[in-house]
């Protein structure tokens, strides 16, 4: 299959400070774990995405929140809240990184690719329509969604894959009364940021398409794996997308320093899998994958890869 590889040198410009985990260096590890699979890179299809208008943030956030976000650089703030730090080049990056998901959607709609992989910075799924948090700005794959059905009529309804260790609780919260989009999200449970409970299942016309399976610290890799694929085999059953989103967190990695649960590399790579099988059964294969969660730079680039590589492996 043909993978898109989005990414920009911005990506590694937005500057969090010293000692903070989400750091330039993971744009940097994981480019350099693509590239070193030289069989790897010569399949995939490099594209540099553009910077993404104000209105099309506002898709997914209220205008106060574009607001506040850009005013705290022109007001010279360093911190959006105690954990979401802010230097020049931020908000730049947090605009190209919703750019480049919606550039994804864009690739996958036009043929360019099959699918594709978003190497983004900052991450984007605690971004709440009116709120920075969790290290996010915008929400990089909410923005795209709401670009996708805006854009392609043939985009009705949209699914988003959820798998970082943290509950993406921005996301849930802009769809969570939307019946177009189904969100998802497996995630180590009671964590930050609290949310994410079995209880959370989308209010008014939205209820029923938010489903979370909260995950107890330290279960087994085996047993996470069946919770994520009944989970999947549950929604295959009374929702069919047009278009799948992963937010793909790899901070569920059993050597995460923010997470205590126990997947591998391969684990990571079935869970591609799977979401695949599903996209070539409905949405002609059609998924686009964005960068969230995952901290350890000694393993991100590696786990990363292994995902690439599904996503770019024949079914």
């Amino acid at each position: 299959m043909k993978t898109a590889l989005i990414h920009h040198p911005i990506y590694q410009k937005h500057d969090t400070g010293i000692g903070h985990p989400e750091t330039p260096m993971r744009y940097e590890v994981v480019m350099k774990a693509l590239r070193d699979d030289k069989k790897l890179w010569e399949t995939l299809t490099e594209i540099t995405p553009e910077k993404i208008s104000k209105g099309l943030v506002q898709a997914a956030h209220t205008p106060e929140h574009f607001k506040r976000v850009e005013g705290a650089f022109e007001n010279g703030v360093e911190h959006l809240d105690a954990d979401t730090i802010i230097s020049m080049n931020s908000f730049d990056a947090a605009l190209y990184a919703a750019g480049g998901a919606c550039r994804a959607v864009d690739a996958v709609m036009n043929a360019e690719t099959d699918n594709a992989f978003v190497a983004c910075r900052p991450p984007g799924h605690h971004a709440t329509s009116e709120h920075a948090m969790g290290f996010c700005l915008f929400n990089n794959v909410a923005v795209a969604a709401r670009y996708a059905q805006n854009k392609y009529k043939e985009i009705e309804r949209v699914a988003i894959v959820d798998w970082d260790v943290h509950h993406g609780n921005g996301t849930q919260g802009i769809f969570f009364d939307d019946p177009t989009v189904f969100f998802f999200s497996q995630h180590q449970y009671p964590w930050y940021p609290g949310s994410g409970s079995r209880g959370e299942i989308g209010f008014g016309r939205g209820k029923g398409y938010t489903l979370n399976a909260p995950t107890k610290a330290k279960t087994p890799a085996i047993e996470h794996l069946r919770m994520f694929e009944n989970a999947l085999n549950d929604i295959r059953r009374n929702f069919q997308p047009d278009l799948i989103f992963i937010s793909a967190g790899f901070d569920a990695h059993e050597t995460d320093p923010l997470g205590q649960l126990k997947l591998l590399d391969e684990d990571f790579a079935r869970m591609t899998r799977t979401v695949k099988e599903w996209a070539k059964e409905v949405c002609g294969g059609r998924i686009v994958s964005c960068l969230e969660g995952g901290y350890n730079l000694e393993t991100l680039g590696a786990t990363v890869a292994h995902h690439v590589k599904e996503l770019s492996a024949e079914l």
